[in-house]
């Protein structure tokens, strides 16, 4: 789901980096707030790392294949440092390997650290109620990993078609598309389950980990 450079206009893009620098002002603010800002630096280290490599794990899924992208994990295990982590991450992509592009970045960075945010606060409703348990631990990290996934394939759609250059043809850049956009269906739910899969044994064995988050 990374946009190359060279399709979407000036404005998009500006704009796309326009929400990021918001987007991570607000991240660093809300990690400043915390009690020690720099206790969870060696932990966000470690998923930007997974994040960064996550791209080269390709799925066939025919007619073509797809990577895990870790966002609904990063926003679970990291909070608010997930943001900054996957704008490193994807920054690293660009320039080493040519995933996404430089002018993209921005959009690139809010299709899928935006969605991290929203899985961080899905994945705090575990301690609802009854506080938190296992089972509860597993089926709030299987929802964040879905529905950051699926966010951010609908805003990676969204995005795509509604910015598609006049010059090229755009029936058959509709159809890839929507193929590209239902070939992630199997990787939404993949994502879930190995969210909910490390929150749970992270729970099991290091339940300090999941502190703050």
């Amino acid at each position: 789901m990374h946009i190359p450079d060279g399709i979407l206009p000036l404005s998009v893009t500006g704009s796309g980096y326009a929400a990021t620098v918001l987007t991570t002002w607000y991240s660093i603010r809300k990690i400043r707030q915390k009690e020690d800002p720099r206790q969870d630096i060696p932990k966000a280290s470690l998923l930007t790392a997974a994040f960064f490599v996550a791209s080269w794990i390709h799925i066939p899924v025919p007619p073509t294949s797809v990577h895990l992208v870790l966002n609904g994990l990063l926003g679970a295990l990291l909070g608010y440092y997930a943001f900054p982590a996957i704008l490193i991450g994807l920054f690293f992509q660009a320039i080493m390997f040519g995933h996404g592009g430089l002018t993209t970045l921005g959009v690139n960075a809010m299709i899928m650290g935006f969605p991290a945010l929203i899985a961080h606060q899905i994945f705090r409703l575990r301690k609802w109620r009854n506080g938190e348990s296992q089972r509860k631990t597993g089926a709030f990290g299987f929802l964040s990993g879905v529905v950051a996934t699926g966010i951010s394939v609908a805003m990676f759609v969204i995005i795509l078609l509604t910015n598609l250059p006049a010059e090229i043809n755009i029936v058959s850049e509709r159809t890839a598309i929507y193929a590209l956009a239902i070939a992630h269906i199997p990787i939404i739910f993949i994502e879930g389950t190995i969210t909910a899969l490390v929150t749970v044994f992270i729970r099991k064995v290091r339940p300090g980990i999941l502190d703050g988050v």
